[in-house]
């Protein structure tokens, strides 16, 4: 045993069934689930706003920006009032935000995410008032006011508390009107690039070679994460229709060997390409098993003694019997797998033995905890 784990330290830990070990291979697919075309993007909006109409559950007197909000709002309208004595229990400063959508135009609606920033207790029931969203470059391209709603249910008083969903948050539906877009002319040069997803040399290359060999020598890989595409001169007219027969043609993908493993709940992925060098698999533990067992001391008759109760421990030790597998050097993930289980390995010490096999250099592949 010791001389074995010394050979394979990496292997040494690993005892374990593995129901949530799937294996991933590349398979063909379209180049439009791969990769998008530069210029096609969303563009993120923010803004500051009140809800009002809250039953009671809106920010504190203690909230000052809400309330210098509200006093500015109002004196907007010609009232003048004194924040000192203005009650915020129907009023809640919030944040809006939402994301512009490519191609959207003037006076389309979309929807808006609306939350609390002060100590209020709930949105619901409130009302968003115009609020002005702007984009990074400080231009506002959404105005959004409507009915707020934030789904769930929340309950309870008196001690106990019944709550599903944050109200604290919620969503406006089609509240934002869009008042200017973010629109490029997709192709107006005569070229288009196409942006990976992943950035791999292979994965470019290829998708540059199956639309020369649908279309000529119009494509060309730049680098791993672009591939820059000439449009034919016989679809300038129909860009959106060119874009649309390139995002159809079929692929292959490559991917690195990679081994994914989410500790939280003993699920491990393997890419197809994970190979491992010859190595060695024992399998065997330990177990201490600690049973107390009372013994009562009772006093002689008329001894004006106490009962005593002492613990009398019995502490038993057991060694499971090792097995040991060989496992030969292999490009097979299903040979992996295949041998794992044949040691009835659990997840959590088959997570410990491919950081170990990684270490050592046995494991052929990147290896990702999440």
């Amino acid at each position: 045993m010791k001389k074995l784990a010394a050979l394979l330290l990496l292997l040494a830990l690993m005892t374990g069934a593995l129901p949530n070990v799937v294996s991933a291979e590349s398979a063909v697919t379209r180049i439009k689930d791969i990769s998008k075309v530069q210029g096609v993007r969303s563009n993120q909006l923010m803004g500051y706003g009140l809800v009002v109409g809250l039953n009671g559950t809106g920010d504190g007197s203690s909230s000052g920006e809400t309330l210098q909000s509200i006093a500015n709002m109002l004196v907007n309208y010609g009232v003048n009032v004194d924040k000192s004595v203005l009650k915020l229990k129907n009023v809640a400063a919030v944040m809006v935000t939402a994301t512009l959508p490519p191609f959207v135009r003037e006076g389309d609606a979309l929807d808006v995410t609306v939350s609390s920033i002060g100590d209020a207790k709930s949105l619901r029931g409130g009302t968003l008032l115009q609020t002005p969203l702007k984009a990074g470059n400080g231009e506002v391209y959404v105005v959004a006011q409507g009915a707020v709603s934030t789904g769930g249910f929340t309950a309870g008083r008196g001690g106990s508390s019944v709550q599903a969903a944050f109200p604290t948050v919620g969503i406006a539906v089609n509240a934002g009107i869009v008042e200017r877009t973010v629109e490029e002319d997709i192709g107006s040069d005569g070229h288009i690039s196409i942006s990976l997803a992943r950035a791999d040399f292979t994965t470019a290359s290829r998708i540059a070679g199956a639309i020369n060999a649908q279309y000529g020598n119009i494509a060309q890989a730049s680098n791993p994460g672009r591939v820059d595409v000439a449009i034919p001169t016989y679809y300038r007219g129909n860009v959106v229709g060119f874009v649309a027969s390139l995002e159809d043609l079929p692929i292959r993908p490559d991917n690195n060997a990679r081994v994914v493993i989410n500790e939280r709940t003993g699920t491990i992925v393997m890419g197809g390409d994970v190979s491992v060098d010859a190595v060695a698999i024992t399998q065997g533990g330990i177990t201490i098993r600690i049973q107390a067992n009372p013994d009562v001391s009772q006093p002689g008759p008329f001894s004006y003694g106490n009962t005593v109760v002492t613990e009398d421990p019995d502490v038993q030790v057991s060694e499971s019997k090792g097995s040991t597998i060989v496992l030969p050097a292999t490009t097979n993930v299903s040979d992996i797998v295949g041998a794992l289980n044949s040691v009835g390995a659990t997840p959590r010490d088959t997570i410990s033995i491919l950081q170990a096999m990684k270490a050592a250099g046995a494991l052929h592949a990147e290896l990702e905890i999440i």
